[in-house]
């Protein structure tokens, strides 16, 4: 008995891996199109349901569907609502994988079928295109898959053989409406363990076609599997960003309204789901678990695509954006806790939160101006704090960002998301010196302060006109920044360069009039110094910049 339970959880994991490996092949080959499709396919509800359905008949998975649509509303790529109209559609996507399994899992023996499938899904991993390679993983994944789902149909006990083994189950059936509200818990808690609805609605149609439940209570338990996969969502979403929480808060109450109607309507739902699959011939219970499981998610969807808007502003009020800009620049935005998704989500999660790195950086320039002018005032010390917690923070968000990074590589990537990934670390580490910088410059103007001495009108304008010419490098920094995977807009280096020269150009400049003020006997040798100390700092941020947009070039060869 014991060595059977091995053997059963054994075949759910395979068939949970080869879920997996399908999902992250097929994200492999096809990412930077199903981004781009995401971008483009979302300006209406309706369009979005669409583009749920069909990226996730794709990919197999509403998480990660989930988690694309998250970080574009982050990123203000798409609106909250048109991330609730392609969640609808991700959620009609889901019932694809138990057609799948309903039409081939129990007609002959799809394991004999799979073992061809895993040869071809060998040879296509050999071969030396990227995309071939990925989508011989998903091959391989696919047939995994049905190793596995044959190999849960043999693992489980005979009722024949061993009656008692689900007794307690079976004695729901005789408990009416009580057995189809404990069914929705089973299949609840069974999604919220196996962290898959697609791996519980197997479970259900195994359980159905050993006739362990009766046809009701598997229509109940794939209800309550679409609770359990909202709570999955919500806990990974717990500690992300304000949007991720939106978001996966809209996707339970989605959910939870559906199941409640279904509930309610219970009885005449079922007639209306055996006259469906009636159309298409005699009743099949599998065939009609998989009819009940599409029509729920399709007469939920057309019930509510009319009111968007109003869930997005019933999450928005349950959920307010209460962050501060302090508080922005303390959390990661778009990297959340939660499992670590796929390289290809990860790597734009991961460039989205370093786009928000690069603003937060840029705000130093002001802080560093507001220190520069009230030097001679009490409100410098006020300044100087900021700068230097500035760069407490920058080294922070670097330490994470990396960490993150650092856990995506861990898996094979496609060549796009390994030239991203390596570009962001250089990205980082920049943004990490510009905050040095800001700090390094707080303690020379501190050192100034000490002294007794002050900056003089020329000074703080050559300093002034040095920040400003740093603000429009970081500018074109940014643009640059959020041109990588933006197929309507393109790098302009050579803009890049141009600011840095004039950036050095100036500082040359600055350099000379303080040397001849020196000759000339109109300024002290010290107070000089630490004034072409902050030149030199400021000029060697420009730097940093330009080897931002050079490492930015690189991610896009």
């Amino acid at each position: 008995m014991i060595l059977q339970i091995f053997n059963l959880l054994g075949a759910l994991a395979l068939f949970l891996y080869g879920m997996n490996l399908m999902c992250t092949g097929i994200q492999k080959a096809t990412g930077n199109r199903l981004r781009s499709l995401l971008k483009t396919m979302t300006s209406k509800p309706v369009k979005g349901v669409f583009t749920g359905f069909g990226i996730t008949a794709i990919i197999q998975s509403s998480s990660a569907t989930t988690v694309l649509v998250v970080s574009f509303v982050s990123a203000g790529l798409i609106t909250l609502g048109q991330a609730i109209g392609v969640i609808m559609g991700a959620n009609i996507g889901t019932t694809v994988t138990a057609w799948v399994i309903a039409i081939f899992g129990f007609k002959f023996d799809i394991a004999s079928l799979s073992v061809p499938f895993f040869l071809l899904g060998f040879v296509l991993t050999q071969m030396k295109k990227d995309k071939l390679r990925h989508l011989g993983s998903f091959v391989i994944g696919f047939s995994l898959l049905f190793i596995g789902l044959s190999l849960i149909k043999s693992s489980v006990p005979d009722l024949k053989d061993s009656p008692e083994a689900l007794a307690f189950i079976q004695s729901w059936s005789h408990l009416g409406f009580a057995s189809v509200l404990l069914s929705v818990l089973l299949g609840s808690v069974l999604t919220l363990v196996l962290q898959s609805s697609s791996a519980t609605m197997a479970i259900t149609l195994i359980m159905l076609s050993q006739q362990w439940i009766t046809f009701d209570m598997g229509a109940a338990m794939v209800l309550g599997e679409n609770i359990g996969t909202t709570i999955t969502a919500n806990v990974a979403a717990a500690m992300g960003s304000t949007e991720a929480r939106r978001a996966a808060l809209a996707h339970t109450i989605f959910n939870v309204f559906g199941v409640l109607w279904a509930l309610v309507l219970f009885r005449p739902f079922l007639a209306l789901d055996r006259a469906a699959v009636s159309l298409i011939g005699d009743f099949n219970p599998l065939m009609g678990l998989s009819m009940f499981h599409t029509l729920f998610n399709i007469i939920n969807t057309v019930i509510l695509i009319g009111f968007t808007s109003k869930i997005e502003t019933l999450v928005s009020r349950i959920i307010p954006d209460k962050e501060t800009r302090q508080e922005e620049v303390k959390h990661l935005r778009y990297i959340s806790a939660g499992p670590v998704p796929t390289p290809e989500l990860g790597a734009q999660q991961a460039l989205l939160e370093t786009i928000h790195f690069a603003s937060i950086s840029q705000r130093e320039v002001d802080i560093i101006g507001e220190a520069v002018r009230n030097l001679e005032t009490k409100d410098f010390e006020v300044s100087r704090t900021r700068l230097v917690k500035y760069e407490c923070i920058a080294d922070k968000i670097e330490h994470e960002i990396a960490a993150f990074l650092s856990s995506l590589t861990e898996n094979d990537t496609s060549q796009h998301t390994s030239l991203l990934t390596k570009s962001l670390f250089r990205i980082i580490s920049e943004l990490e010196s510009l905050g040095d910088s800001g700090e390094c410059i707080s303690r020379i103007l501190l050192r100034i302060k000490e002294r007794g001495d002050s900056l003089s009108p020329e000074r703080k304008d050559g300093i002034t006109q040095m920040l400003s010419a740093l603000q429009k490098a970081y500018n074109t920094m940014l643009f640059n920044l959020k041109a990588i995977d933006n197929d309507r807009q393109h790098i302009d280096l050579h803009q890049a360069i141009e600011d840095e020269r004039a950036v050095n150009q100036l500082r040359d400049q600055l350099r000379d009039k303080e040397y001849a003020r020196i000759e000339s006997g109109d300024g002290l040798y010290a107070g000089s110094t630490l004034y072409l100390d902050v030149i030199a700092e400021l000029e060697r941020m420009g730097d940093y910049l330009i080897n931002i947009s050079q490492a930015v070039q690189r991610a896009n060869p």
